[in-house]
């Protein structure tokens, strides 16, 4: 990606996050390595970044908002390569077009053993997305200030099991689990960039 919109954001992101290969070293509970590409762009001076809605008839996380990504595939021996792929794959992103600028903890899923390693690309605005038919319903384009501005701790039941866990909302749109879990993560280390200036 060359000199672009992206180049000064990625030099404002970059030392607030983790790097992306001692992101990749930590051990997470969970049998399947995955990966998510947390696709970040700056429009109007405002920071947003890139969702999916699954479809409702997935056998698993149906209907569920989450970054684009999944399951790391065999010969793939760099989950970035799996966050790269997943995104070209899920919304049409081409991985030329996005800028690793670093990597967020990782995270396991509860009830799918997944270890989710999230790593955030900025990316120019104005993508035209081609969401995948088998997976995305949509593609769902937030802005990380009003979603912040969206949370709270809320209690949820999941199969019968009755937990508390962080929740962000925003223009209808309701996220939660581990997507919500990477988003917490996010805005404590963007907090520098977030919070408006004095």
């Amino acid at each position: 990606m060359g000199e672009s919109d992206a180049t000064p954001l990625a030099a404002r992101l970059e030392p607030l996050l983790l790097a992306p290969e001692d992101a990749a070293a930590l051990d997470v509970r969970g049998r399947i390595d995955a990966a998510v590409l947390v696709a970040i762009y700056e429009h109007e001076a405002e920071l947003h970044s890139v969702f999916t809605r699954r479809r409702d008839d997935l056998r698993r996380h149906a209907g569920e908002i989450s970054f684009p990504g999944g399951r790391q595939d065999a010969g793939e021996e760099d989950l970035r390569e799996t966050a790269l792929r997943e995104a070209e794959e899920e919304i049409g992103l081409p991985r030329e077009a996005v800028r690793l600028v670093g990597a967020l903890t990782p995270t396991p899923t509860v009830v799918t053993n997944y270890a989710i390693y999230p790593f955030v690309g900025v990316i120019d605005p104005g993508h035209r997305w081609l969401p995948s038919a088998g997976e995305v319903a949509e593609v769902l384009d937030l802005s990380l200030p009003a979603l912040l501005a969206g949370f709270s701790r809320q209690r949820l039941i999941r199969r019968g099991v009755p937990f508390r866990t962080d929740v962000y909302e925003c223009d209808g749109h309701f996220i939660w689990g581990a997507t919500a879990r990477i988003l917490t993560d996010l805005f404590d280390r963007l907090e520098p960039v977030l919070s408006p200036a004095p």
